[in-house]
């Protein structure tokens, strides 16, 4: 009878142990890199875009109303503070006007597929990621087994027994959490320490193709609704991005990376060529005075 009323607390706590770290490490395998989900990861001081729509649900059934009571308890509504009203500034002085705007447009997500060096980064850290998500259910299987193995021999262990297997189980997977959290964690900052790399150089490539143009404003082409391909720089820039950075530094495998910034590359192309202007018409020979 004592080790039947001892073996509740493996019917209650185990399986909720269980499921919590299921969960958790469930949660740390389903991230995925920043750069993939943005449109505009490499172009700093821009608003992100407003994110698609989602589809239309169903509407929820009406509820009903609340009762008297109900309307008692529920907490009253923040009062509405007033703005106050816009001020009469004056007039600041004229300033000089900017010049006239020369426009450009680039696909950045475009470049970023076609980048050498953001694929390799791609492989590597997906690869990291997999090997993570197999040890990751290896480890959550080694729970269940341990957890139908410590409710089989509930019947044969004294209530100290279950206590300390219960407490190893315990152990095992608060360590188990701590390692895969911080495995997690190595891997983003690796992979963030990689895209850095390549956000800086293209930061450079494109205003070094921008100025080759005489661009001073470039745009992203999925906010353009109409432009015409002379306006396009996204080859040109993802050919000088390739040419430049054909390869990033990227961490060893369960390495933290570096805290100071990696070195930036010390090799240089010239601005690619602008057309060359046309040559004036020859003036005809002026024939000799008699």
């Amino acid at each position: 009878m004592q080790h039947t009323c001892s073996a509740r607390p493996l019917r209650r706590v185990a399986p909720r142990v269980i499921a919590a770290a299921l969960l958790a490490a469930g949660m740390l395998l389903s991230q995925a890199p920043a750069w993939a989900q943005s449109t505009d990861y490499f172009v700093p001081g821009k608003p992100r875009p407003a994110p698609h729509a989602a589809p239309a649900r169903p509407a929820p059934p009406p509820r009903p109303a609340p009762t008297a009571a109900q309307q008692a308890d529920a907490e009253p509504a923040p009062p509405q503070i007033p703005m106050p009203p816009v001020p009469e500034l004056p007039a600041l002085p004229k300033g000089a006007s900017p010049p006239a705007a020369v426009m450009g447009v680039i696909g950045v997500p475009e470049v970023m597929r076609a980048s050498v060096a953001a694929q390799e980064v791609e492989k590597v850290i997906s690869t990291r990621r997999e090997k993570l998500n197999e040890d990751a259910q290896k480890e959550q299987n080694t729970w269940r087994e341990m957890q139908q193995s410590l409710a089989g021999e509930r019947g044969k262990l004294s209530p100290e027994q279950i206590r300390k297997k219960e407490q190893e189980l315990q152990d095992r997977i608060t360590t188990a959490q701590k390692k895969f959290r911080e495995r997690n964690m190595i891997i983003q900052e690796a992979t963030q320490y990689a895209l850095n790399q390549i956000q800086a150089t293209l930061i450079g490539v494109i205003r070094q193709v921008s100025d080759s143009h005489g661009m001073n404003l470039v745009l992203h082409r999925s906010q353009v609704a109409l432009n015409v391909n002379e306006f396009d720089i996204t080859d040109q820039v993802t050919a000088q991005l390739n040419k430049l950075l054909p390869a990033v530094k990227i961490p060893p495998d369960g390495v933290a990376p570096p805290t100071t910034a990696p070195t930036a590359p010390v090799v240089t192309l010239p601005a690619p060529d602008k057309p060359a202007p046309a040559k004036p018409a020859a003036a005809p020979a002026t024939p000799p005075k008699k």
